[in-house]
């Protein structure tokens, strides 16, 4: 069923009766050509450009809970590609590019609100980095602008320009950036790859791997084991203890990231804005809420709630840019896992164990990636080669001295 306005307004007319289930709930086969297991943002673009873009069939998404119970439905909806390094900007210009034809391409409304986003510079070394990085971006064929006080003011009144400690002197502003309703994806992607054939298979926990003579051959779940040729892991914050399960141990360690949400204000925030002095990020939604997010809680967990000591750290970073953000109440909160990388850039290669392939260490930009993510990964699941935009992300990047150190701080994921 393709959606439309005609579409809308005959049901409308006809008392909603003809609306479809948007995606099937099938039971297991005992076999697959390909298992991805994760059925989050990820591992659903994975399943619907691997079926769609390389025609790829009898393929499976196993997910232990239900859609859209991680970290997809677990973040503060941003999108942009204003990265720095030849390893990572081209990569997350692709993602920008799906993401700006992506509702027309799976016929889903994902809410793509392309507004802007704005990184403040509050001193002289910090606006050299950004005219860097937005050189990079623009190499990239990107879209980047040194904004300077007087055009953010006119943009942003609202901003503390007398601040002593962090005065804001420019921004770098990226108009392409924004945001996407961060659940919809989820279902947007589930529905296409569902409507391609994908057997998309919910509380479906994987226990096991199936692994004889070195080669993958399926996996164990809670409903059975299932063999496949080619086993697909995009599991976010659990990466660790699932690869676990393989034998591997991976350089990554698992944090929670904490956002918030206010109550409904009247429009204010015109796009994203970023504390340059801190680490605070924040956005307006369609209903009115501010939804904003800063550092990660600086332990190990896999449990999917924070801590008051970082829920005060992101509301000071707000106040010392915005305090007119200080009169609004804080309606909800939730925390991600987050599967930082000792280099704070991802992973999207085959492992040592033939037909088993990885895909996580996202750190703080899983969301933003998800299409690309998805289609890179396809494409290393079809053709056995990795994208040329993804050929940076490997396993063995550090024992090669090779790491994508996109903030330099090394391997302190808690700093990233």
């Amino acid at each position: 069923m393709r959606y439309s306005a005609l579409k809308i307004l005959k049901e409308g007319l006809t008392g909603n009766k003809g609306w479809k289930p948007v995606w099937r709930e099938p039971d297991p086969k005992p076999e697959y050509d390909v298992i991805i297991v994760g059925g989050g943002g990820h591992g659903l673009s994975t399943a619907y450009y691997l079926a769609k873009e390389f025609r790829g069939k009898n393929i499976a998404v196993l997910e232990k809970g239900w859609l859209g119970s991680g970290n997809i439905g677990r973040n503060t909806t941003i999108i942009r590609s204003n990265y720095l390094l030849e390893g990572n900007q081209p990569f997350y210009e692709l993602s920008l590019k799906l993401w700006e034809g992506l509702e027309q391409d799976f016929n889903y409304n994902a809410m793509v609100s392309q507004r802007g986003i704005l990184n403040l510079i509050h001193s002289d070394p910090q606006r050299d980095a950004f005219v860097r990085r937005g050189n990079a971006m623009r190499l990239s064929g990107a879209d980047a602008e040194i904004f300077g006080r007087e055009e953010i003011q006119k943009m942003c009144p609202f901003l503390d320009y007398e601040n002593a400690r962090f005065p804001i002197q420019g921004a770098i502003w990226q108009p392409r950036g924004g945001t996407v309703r961060h659940d919809a994806v989820a279902w947007g992607y589930a529905r296409g790859a569902d409507a391609l054939g994908v057997d998309i298979i919910q509380n479906c926990e994987v226990t096991g791997f199936q692994i004889e003579n070195g080669v993958c051959k399926g996996v164990e779940t809670s409903k059975g084991a299932i063999r496949a040729k080619k086993v697909a892991v995009c599991v976010a914050g659990s990466s660790s203890r699932v690869m676990e399960k393989a034998g591997m141990r991976l350089p990554i360690e698992s944090h929670v990231l904490q956002a918030f949400v206010t109550e409904g204000l009247k429009p204010v925030i015109p796009g994203v804005i970023t504390f340059g002095a801190g680490h605070f990020y924040v956005s307006q939604s369609d209903k009115g809420g501010l939804v904003f997010g800063g550092d990660i809680d600086g332990y190990n967990t896999y449990a999917q709630r924070g801590n008051l000591p970082v829920v005060e750290d992101v509301c000071e970073g707000g106040m010392a840019i915005m305090p007119m953000i200080g009169r609004a109440r804080l309606l909800r909160m939730w925390g991600g896992i987050m599967d930082m990388s000792m280099d704070g850039s991802p992973f999207i290669d085959k492992t040592h164990i033939d037909g088993l392939y990885f895909n996580g260490g996202w750190c703080y930009g899983g969301f933003k990636a998800t299409p690309a993510s998805g289609y890179c990964y396809a494409h290393l699941l079809a053709t056995d080669t990795p994208h040329k935009t993804a050929e940076a992300y490997r396993l063995d990047r550090f024992r090669r001295g090779a790491p994508i150190d996109e903030k330099g701080q090394g391997a302190q994921p808690n700093l990233h």
